[in-house]
């Protein structure tokens, strides 16, 4: 299935770390159009309900929706993602600025997995990903590497932490209580694993 680039108008990237390739679609959020145009990229796709740029007119491929919706501009991009069958995305330009939009794009990554699809999304410095009732193994790719794990969620519970500073075994997280924040990554490959419930994951390139 094709990789599905998504490209929000937070805080440009100055690299793309997963490189778009033949095959990919590539989508800009509304003002994430700029964002693209930065990186020297053009969207197949431009989706959104352009109140933060007029559209440009002659765009040959524009998904116009209402101001008044229930789905962010980078939601939208994503379920048209979903629909034209991609199952793995990376999304950038969706942190910086406004907070509540950093949290609903940390929130749609588990929406993705929830729809049988992965998400990754970049900052400047950390890829961030959301696991449920399942295991992932992280490479290692700096020196003594950040790793954070927060729940998603009230409570998740039976987590393992493997390769890391401060392991866990069958621990438990909850949403008032940051115990995940700021581990580091020892071995080659860490791995961290929830039994019942939801995780966002956090490294450090």
């Amino acid at each position: 299935m094709p990789n599905c680039y998504i490209f929000a108008a937070g805080d440009t990237p100055d690299t793309v770390y997963s490189v778009p390739g033949a095959g990919d679609l590539v989508i800009a959020a509304d003002a994430g159009y700029r964002t693209c145009l930065a990186l020297g990229l053009q969207p197949d796709l431009l989706v959104g309900d352009f109140d933060s740029m007029e559209a440009p007119a002659d765009f040959p491929d524009l998904l116009r929706a209402p101001v008044e919706k229930d789905d962010t501009d980078t939601l939208l991009a994503v379920k048209e993602g979903l629909r034209r069958g991609c199952d793995t995305f990376h999304l950038y330009g969706c942190t910086g600025g406004r907070l509540d939009h950093t949290l609903a794009n940390l929130q749609t990554l588990l929406y993705l997995r929830r729809q049988g699809a992965r998400g990754y999304l970049y900052d400047g410095t950390f890829t961030y990903t959301a696991i449920e009732n399942e295991g992932i193994e992280i490479p290692r790719e700096k020196e003594w590497a950040l790793l954070s794990v927060f729940c998603l969620g009230d409570t998740a519970g039976g987590i393992v932490e493997q390769g890391v500073q401060y392991p866990l075994t069958e621990a438990t997280l909850t949403a008032d209580f940051p115990l995940g924040v700021s581990n580091h990554i020892l071995e080659d490959t860490a791995r961290v694993s929830v039994a019942r419930g939801a995780l966002l994951i956090g490294w450090e390139r």
